[in-house]
């Protein structure tokens, strides 16, 4: 079956308990794909960031929200889109604050800072859009050597 141009999207309760069920469809959608299992759990990681992000940022406490993923697979890999409408950031900002930590010690590490560098260090590309809420773009291309599977 032809996967490419297809876009699977789910809308879920902005809360902890509900970034499994995320994880899991990319699973099952990277799996058919023809990513290999350490390519998806480097996947997991950052659109679990994402996720985490949009529950602990985006709404204010006791507030409900929502946040609203889509899949799109594309010929070249996958396209992951994490959207909330709750409270924007400035993405320049927090990128500059994520300098490679290299040469820090694990107290001079900006906590604000970490899951921007780890969904950068874990995608081919990461863009975020700010406004009226926030998007995170996550896309991962498939390896020649997998695309000829």
């Amino acid at each position: 079956m032809n996967w490419e141009n297809r876009t699977v999207s789910m809308t879920l309760p902005a809360e902890a308990e509900f970034i499994d069920l995320v994880r899991l469809t990319l699973y099952g959608i990277c799996t058919k794909l023809g990513f290999s299992y350490e390519e998806i759990e480097d996947m997991k990681v950052a659109v679990a960031e994402a996720c985490n992000n949009v529950v602990v940022h985006a709404y204010e406490p006791g507030s409900a929200g929502t946040m609203e993923i889509q899949f799109e697979m594309l010929e070249s890999g996958i396209r992951i889109s994490v959207k909330d409408q709750g409270n924007s950031f400035n993405f320049e900002e927090k990128a500059q604050q994520s300098t490679s930590l290299h040469d820090k010690s694990l107290e001079e590490a900006n906590i604000g800072g970490l899951g921007i560098y780890l969904m950068q260090a874990l995608m081919d590309e990461v863009e975020v859009m700010s406004g009226r809420g926030t998007e995170v773009i996550l896309t991962k291309r498939l390896s020649k050597s997998e695309e000829m599977v």
